[in-house]
Formats: structure tokens, C-alpha cells, sequence
């Protein structure tokens, strides 16, 4: 994709972001799916590693090279006129540079970044490490002149065993992240947490994401909670795979 559309499409993500509170966008794994999603009438889309894995009969968790990503990605984004994010895991051992450059290269005009790295054995990033990856990331995209949507991600509630007894901890990683340059900021695993939402989206100035689940969760809920940001992870491929079973099992030998 050409230097000027991969612009245009980031500053439109950037728009899209202030207009709608929250943002929603579909995560998507293929052609198909990015298609039928830009269809429904969605400004934007968001690639997630874990349903772009399943569909490929790869492994999430930094199971493709960043290579085998790029290529799998490239013709989604060239089937849709919207900007789309990709979920980039945490890097997949690039440098934040290389990874801006293969993104971009492509068409890519957001990234989602995560602390825990998969293929160092799982370990998560310190705060200063993975804010440093992500001012990384912010300089190479200003070096490039393209505004790139970076959303920083933290684990630190998914693995801990109570989620409440991270909180301060994790607020503090948030607003590393945000001084850094993230643009959003993503605390995975407190989708079904109103007081632990509510914590996070008083304590950055930045949109927070949120994990959705397209049939269980209200939108409205999110809104109030003062989420800014929506994306579906895995959710949506796996409430898809719960209706074809539903479809299909009638017609089942």
C-alpha cells in the first residue's frame, strides 16, 4: 500500500477514535471476516493474533514468525477500504522500528502490543521495559511520519490470581504506557469488572480498551463505564464457531 492511503487511513483512525466513545472494532482473522465486518457498516477493524492463528492452524502466543504474520495479514488489509490494527502479540522478538516497518509496509496503521512475551518463556515485561518498547514504537512511527494508533497492553490482571490485589500496580503500568506514547491503553481480563473498569478509566486520559463478547456483553454498559475502546479478541470467532455448531448439528450423521 502506498505511503499516502496508509496516512490518510491512520488519521482517520485517530478521527474515528475521538468521534465514537467507545470505538468498536470487530476483530477480524481473514479476508472473509474483514469484509463481512466493513459491510456491516464498521469505520474500522482490529486483526487479532489469536483468531488469525486458529484460522491458519497456527498457534496464538507468538506461534507464527512476525514474517508469516505480515503475510497472512497483507490481504486483509487490501480487501477493505477502513483502517485496520493488528495485533502484533509482543513484538515477536523485533525491534520496535522493524516492527513499525513491516506493519506500515503493509498498510497497517494501528498495533496492539502486549507485556507478556511468549516466546522469552512467557515472562512479562517490567513497566519501565514495556514502556521503553513502547516509546520504541511511538519514535519509529513519528520517524515515518505516520501516525500509527499504538495500544499498549498489560497482562498483569489475567495472571494474577485476584485481580483487585494488582490494581495499583497495574495503574501504574497504564500510565507508563500512556507517557510513553501509547494512545490507548489496554488492561486485559476485567471485561466483566465494573469497579475494576472504573478504576482504569478514571486513572489514564487515554481511551481504555475493553474486551467484548459480541452477544453477552451491552454496549452501553462500556459506555457508562467510561470504556473508550472495544475490541473482541477471540470472542467473536468463538461465538461464531458456537452458532455454526448450532446450525450445523441438526444435519450431523
Amino acid at each position: 500500500m502506498d505511503l499516502r492511503t496508509t496516512v490518510e487511513r491512520a488519521q482517520r483512525l485517530q478521527q474515528l477514535h475521538a468521534q465514537y466513545k467507545p470505538l468498536v472494532l470487530p476483530t477480524v482473522w481473514d479476508v472473509w471476516s474483514a469484509r463481512t465486518a466493513a459491510g456491516a457498516g464498521f469505520p474500522a477493524l482490529t486483526i487479532g493474533s489469536h483468531p488469525l492463528a486458529d484460522s491458519r492452524g497456527a498457534q496464538d502466543h507468538e506461534g507464527q514468525t512476525f514474517e508469516e504474520v505480515l503475510a497472512a495479514v497483507r490481504p486483509i488489509i487490501a480487501a477493505v477500504d477502513v483502517p485496520v490494527s493488528v495485533d502484533l502479540e509482543a513484538g515477536y522478538g523485533q525491534d520496535p522500528a522493524d516492527l513499525v516497518a513491516g506493519l506500515t509496509e503493509i498498510g497497517g496503521v494501528g498495533l496492539n502490543i502486549e507485556d507478556t512475551v511468549h516466546s522469552d518463556g512467557g515472562r512479562v515485561r517490567s513497566t519501565q521495559e514495556h514502556a521503553g518498547y513502547i516509546a520504541g514504537l511511538r519514535a519509529a512511527a513519528d520517524d515515518a511520519g505516520i501516525p500509527l494508533w499504538v495500544n499498549g497492553r498489560t497482562d498483569l490482571f489475567l495472571h494474577a490470581q485476584d485481580a483487585s490485589g494488582v490494581l495499583d500496580e497495574a495503574i501504574e503500568r497504564l500510565r507508563a504506557m500512556e507517557r510513553a506514547g501509547a494512545d490507548s491503553v489496554y488492561p486485559v481480563g476485567i471485561q466483566d469488572n465494573d469497579d475494576l473498569l472504573t478504576a482504569v478509566t478514571g486513572a489514564v486520559t487515554v481511551p481504555v480498551n475493553s474486551t467484548a463478547h459480541p452477544v453477552r456483553h451491552d454496549l452501553e454498559r462500556f459506555r457508562r463505564l467510561g470504556v473508550g475502546r472495544i475490541t473482541y479478541g477471540p470472542l467473536l470467532q468463538i461465538a461464531l464457531t458456537d452458532a455454526m455448531k448450532d446450525m450445523l448439528g441438526p444435519w450431523a450423521p
